[in-house]
């Protein structure tokens, strides 16, 4: 993780790019997630609708699919949001089912490892003042991060199992 360095460059503007957002009601249910890397949003959707969108961070060398262990990707797919970590090393994390049985094939093929780990978090713990300002460069090692009240309202909203689609 390349925190160190990112955070040097965070000191002088910690307080800008704060977001505002309306919180969600305390019945909502997502029933999928899409990421869209390009646009560096998250959007917990319903039943066809949008329920919120956020704004993220992704892995230090976003373009292009996670194809080996310590890529700094984001993988690109279909995959599940299948289990929840509230003691990790950042605030709360929720675990992406990357590597799928594909990425799994393709890596084998490769003769690499595929990586895993990746997780939508919030940021990394003690570091909750960076706030939004933390988007401000894609920092992680191929995970989804979000602010330590997103990932609050995310954790709140979305249940194990929800699926998750990762865009170019």
């Amino acid at each position: 993780m390349r925190i160190r360095s990112f955070t040097i460059a965070i000191l002088g503007l910690a307080g800008c790019c704060l977001a505002v957002g309306q919180a969600l009601p305390a019945i909502a249910r997502a029933d999928r997630v899409i990421v869209m890397k390009k646009e560096r949003t998250l959007t917990l959707m319903s039943r066809g609708k949008v329920l919120k969108t956020y704004k993220v961070a992704l892995g230090g060398d976003p373009i292009g699919p996670k194809a080996r262990q310590r890529d700094h990707k984001t993988p690109e797919g279909d995959y599940r949001l299948d289990r929840r970590n509230a003691q990790s090393r950042f605030y709360k994390s929720i675990h992406i089912s990357y590597p799928d049985a594909k990425d799994i094939a393709r890596a084998r093929r490769m003769k690499i490892s595929p990586g895993g780990d990746v997780y939508v978090h919030g940021l990394p713990n003690g570091y909750k003042w960076m706030g939004a300002s933390h988007r401000l460069k894609d920092w992680t090692d191929g995970c989804v991060a979000v602010t330590d009240e997103e990932i609050d309202e995310i954790w709140r909203v979305v249940p194990d199992g929800t699926p998750i689609e990762i865009r170019p």
